[in-house]
């Protein structure tokens, strides 16, 4: 599949978006201390960013007000649909926040429980999709759903450790929520490559009875949509080293970071609360990416693909 820009954008930003606002809504930041409102503005500057990325995408932005009218069968339109539901809790919290200095529990927590369906309607787009394989697995929302939490509480770490607090806990959650992402992604990985085509030339034709089933000319000669969105192909050398690449920014790294942190203190401790979350930001882009580049559609069986 072809590797979109504005989508690989969108579900990484957007996910540590609603990360955060789960984090804020569990109450598990200070809503007295001005790094905490300055997080809610975080939180909710990503999820807009995110959402406004995957307009990009649209062949007509203009109209994307459409998607919201098929809920009931489509979970574009349902994750389209909790986006907007999520920014009231989320509003809410933020107001309470930001100008009272408290945390309202009960809108928090239906905050961060909207915020878990958005993620999930998200990653369900794909992984409803039988005609790609590789996302067609209970994997796919887990791995989404995990990469979202962990990016969360990295910034929260980020903003706990400017507002001089300890952050032990998210500390020891986000360390814990970094392996369980990478291991679910190790897994949904180990799965992809060692998977047999269910769809294949044969299967796509109906003449498998016959023999092997070979493409004799493409069926068209110059590109189009579906060669350039569903035909994209990357070298397995390279898929590889973007693998490796991934997992030491998004996953090593931040972990290392964090077991630093605790014998840091200050500003010191800031950036490396800073430099965990860019790190893991950078890794997911490329977790992302590869999560595009390496599916393969089945409608490529008529094209030789």
């Amino acid at each position: 599949m072809h590797p979109a820009l504005s989508i690989i954008l969108f579900t990484t930003i957007s996910g540590l978006g609603y990360g955060l606002a789960a984090v804020l809504g569990l109450g598990m930041l200070d809503p007295t201390a001005v790094p905490t409102k300055v997080a809610h503005f975080a939180a909710l500057a990503l999820i807009s960013g995110g959402l406004l990325f995957s307009t990009l995408h649209l062949g007509n932005p203009q109209r994307a007000w459409r998607a919201f009218s098929q809920w009931r069968s489509s979970w574009l339109s349902r994750e389209g649909v909790m986006a907007i539901v999520t920014f009231v809790p989320l509003c809410m919290g933020a107001y309470a926040a930001i100008f009272e200095s408290r945390h309202l529990v009960v809108s928090g927590l239906i905050g961060a429980a909207c915020a878990a369906v958005t993620v999930y309607c998200t990653s369900m787009i794909y992984a409803s999709l039988k005609s790609v394989q590789a996302w067609h697995t209970p994997w796919t929302p887990a791995c989404y759903l995990l990469f979202s939490a962990a990016g969360g509480l990295l910034l929260g770490v980020f903003f706990a450790a400017i507002a001089g607090a300890g952050g032990a806990l998210m500390q020891m959650l986000a360390l814990l929520l970094l392996a369980a992402a990478w291991a679910a992604k190790f897994r949904w990985r180990r799965e992809m490559l060692a998977m047999r085509p269910l769809s294949t030339p044969e299967s796509a034709t109906g003449l498998g009875h016959i023999g092997q089933v070979k493409l004799f000319e493409r069926p068209h000669v110059n590109e189009n949509y579906l060669t350039r969105e569903m035909g994209f192909k990357v070298a397995r050398k390279h898929a590889e080293k973007l693998w490796r690449l991934a997992v030491l920014l998004g996953g090593m790294m931040p972990a290392l970071l964090l077991v630093a942190m605790p014998a840091a203190s200050g500003w010191l401790a800031v950036a490396l609360a800073a430099a965990a979350v860019a790190a893991h930001f950078l890794g997911v882009l490329v977790e992302r990416w590869l999560f595009f580049a390496e599916a393969r559609h089945a409608v490529m069986n008529y094209y030789g693909g």
